[in-house]
């Protein structure tokens, strides 16, 4: 199983935005015994509240469920729990690494994105921009499920 975290700042525009579409990506692929998704923030601001409507309004728009994200912080342990550690900007990939190291690749989530004009996914609840965003985060998913099949097809058969 291939453990994939989104984490943003207070978990409830960029990584649960990602999340649901990795989701509905991995769901469409089939994958959904070999990968799992989930979200994180750095902070603490909303934990357990749902999406920013300004996501909801656009996965819905797209016909993509939220159902079932929350707000959480990221902990130490998910440093181990996970493989991938996709960070929507440079400073939430500065804070989990200051959490600590563990097994799971540390990344930010505009490495995903071709021919990126800037190295963070810029936060839409300070500029309302959740359309730009949405696209962003379609490309980078898109391109995470491309290295996620390859990974899968180089992985031994589980006895």
């Amino acid at each position: 199983m291939i453990r994939i975290l989104f984490v943003c700042l207070g978990n409830i525009c960029r990584s649960p935005m990602a999340e649901a579409v990795m989701r509905h990506l991995i769901e469409r692929e089939g994958l959904g015994d070999r990968v799992s998704v989930d979200s994180a923030g750095t902070g603490s601001w909303h934990i357990g509240e749902p999406p920013h409507a300004g996501t909801r309004r656009a996965l819905a728009r797209r016909g993509i469920s939220w159902e079932g994200i929350r707000a959480r912080r990221i902990s130490a342990d998910d440093l181990d729990a996970f493989d991938y550690i996709i960070c929507m900007d440079t400073d939430n990939r500065r804070d989990v690494e200051r959490i600590g190291r563990g097994r799971a690749r540390v990344m930010t989530f505009m490495e995903l994105v071709r021919d990126a004009r800037s190295p963070d996914v810029p936060d839409p609840y300070y500029s309302g921009n959740f359309e730009e965003v949405y696209e962003l985060v379609e490309k980078g998913c898109e391109e995470l499920l491309r290295r996620i099949r390859e990974e899968l097809q180089e992985a031994p058969a589980a006895p």
